[in-house]
């Protein structure tokens, strides 16, 4: 407006009328105003940054995610349970290069629990059933790589079938710093199932663990990665801290600890590119808001 433009019009006048030595000083003053000014906002969002890493790791740490790999056999065969030893070592040699730290069922259970933190890319690498190759593929890979494991094992097949774990070489992966879990005593649907039957699975595969390795199991896994709100309530009662799915997802804070999530890995055309691609997916499902909601 034309009310505007006149102090403008007016400081022009002005500014014409200075000497040389004068405008020199003027445009000083202004230059100094202006540091001043620029200064104090620098000082400003200065005081802002100091404050801002408490609240910003906060928010980080409570929307964090963590990854939870899910294989079966680790051998040279042409089925979907089995990822071959080169796919399994490129998975560990990836994993191993980009830093990521494993963690334990334990830690995990913690982070979700009571809020507890972990190691900057954490990562859980399990093993469902108890497969011997568990023993002779994965576990000379993992070593070489630094990387150990939790194998949720069918008590009543170890050193009963030759493609199964004995016990002694579960107590030497144990004695390594592998978890050995249980994933029931006979591999029964639970949701096929009736209350007394879950429940003898459930406490005869936990006594098995204690008797044979000395260990109590603190978590499972559901055969078939079925179940239901009541069976995990079954879990629960036999004294179980926490159970793993196979749902596809990365488990957070807002995780179920009787319905932890994880990603599944198995044999295809392309298994490291699908590796690859599982890994980088789930990432853009917490950004874009697409689970957990």
């Amino acid at each position: 407006s034309l009310h505007d433009a006149l102090p403008i019009w007016m400081l022009k006048e002005k500014l014409a009328r200075l000497s040389s030595k004068e405008f020199l000083i003027f445009m000083g003053v202004v230059i100094i105003g202006l540091m001043l000014v620029a200064g104090g906002q620098l000082w400003q969002e200065k005081q802002e940054e100091e404050t801002l890493p408490v609240s910003a790791v906060t928010v980080e740490q409570d929307n964090r995610t963590v990854l939870v790999l899910n294989y079966h056999k680790i051998a040279n065969e042409h089925k979907s349970l089995s990822v071959t030893l080169d796919d399994f070592e490129q998975h560990m040699k990836w994993l191993q290069e980009y830093g990521f730290t494993c963690i334990t069922p334990g830690q995990l259970y913690d982070f979700v629990a009571n809020g507890a933190e972990l190691p900057e890319k954490p990562v859980l690498i399990t093993f469902d059933d108890g497969y011997k190759d568990n023993y002779t593929n994965a576990f000379p890979i993992m070593k070489k790589y630094g990387m150990k494991g939790t194998i949720f094992v069918v008590t009543g097949f170890l050193g009963v079938y030759d493609n199964y774990l004995t016990w002694d070489q579960a107590k030497e992966l144990l004695d390594a710093g592998f978890n050995i879990e249980s994933h029931t005593y006979s591999h029964k649907s639970m949701t096929e199932a009736s209350d007394e039957d879950i429940t003898k699975e459930l406490v005869k595969s936990r006594q098995t663990i204690k008797e044979k390795l000395g260990i109590d199991s603190d978590f499972m896994a559901y055969p078939t990665g079925t179940y239901n709100l009541h069976i995990a309530e079954l879990v629960k009662e036999a004294g179980y801290k926490g159970a793993f799915t196979i749902k596809y997802d990365n488990v957070s804070r807002d995780s179920n600890v009787y319905a932890l999530e994880r990603v599944p890995v198995f044999h295809t055309s392309e298994t490291n590119k699908d590796f690859l691609e599982r890994l980088q997916y789930i990432p853009l499902l917490y950004k874009y808001g697409w689970v957990k909601n």
